[in-house]
Formats: structure tokens, sequence, C-alpha cells
């Protein structure tokens, strides 16, 4: 069985991380679905895709520490990617608010 995961010092790092690749990932679709912007589409599509191979290795390194759950790693490596893992951090803390948990 799993130890239960706890936010720790990685954990506000995964929360900042997660929503500024959700950030890149955004401007990536607008430049993308925009007709005339093939350098800004390179750039942010660049930008997210370190950003996100980055993001699921910081995730990987707090699992790993027990300070996020695992399905918060699912939930960033399926196609939702950024969204499911600002999705999910904001409902482990309302889980987490709910339960009295720091």
């Amino acid at each position: 069985m799993l130890r239960e995961a706890e936010p720790g010092a990685l954990y506000p790092w995964v929360r900042r991380a997660s929503y500024i690749e959700l950030g890149l990932f955004v401007a990536l679709l607008f430049f993308w679905l925009t007709p005339g912007f093939p350098r800004e589409t390179f750039i942010f599509g660049l930008g997210h895709g370190i950003g996100y191979l980055l993001l699921l290795a910081l995730i990987w390194v707090a699992f790993i520490r027990h300070q996020v759950p695992l399905w918060l790693l699912a939930a960033t490596a399926t196609p939702l990617g950024p969204v499911g893992s600002v999705v999910g951090i904001e409902l482990w803390d309302r889980s987490r608010a709910r339960r009295g948990s720091p």
C-alpha cells in the first residue's frame, strides 16, 4: 500500500510549474489555431514540450518523496497534460481543506 502523500517543500513548486505550463499550453493553442503565427507556434510549442517534460519530472520527484499522490502524476501524464495537473492540484487542495489538513 502506498503511504499517504502530504505536501512538502516541492509542492509549491509543483503548483507554480503546473500553472506556468498551463499558460504555455494555452498560448500554444492560441497561436496554433490562429493563422499566420508559425514562429510563435514553434516557440510556444518548444516551450510547452520542454516545460511539460520538466513538470512531469518535478511531479515524479515529489511523488517519490510522498509530497503528491500518484494519481496527480497520472492525471498529468494523460493527454490532458497541464490541464490535468492543475485540476488535480485544485481537487487535492479542496479535499485536504475539507479534512482540515495543512
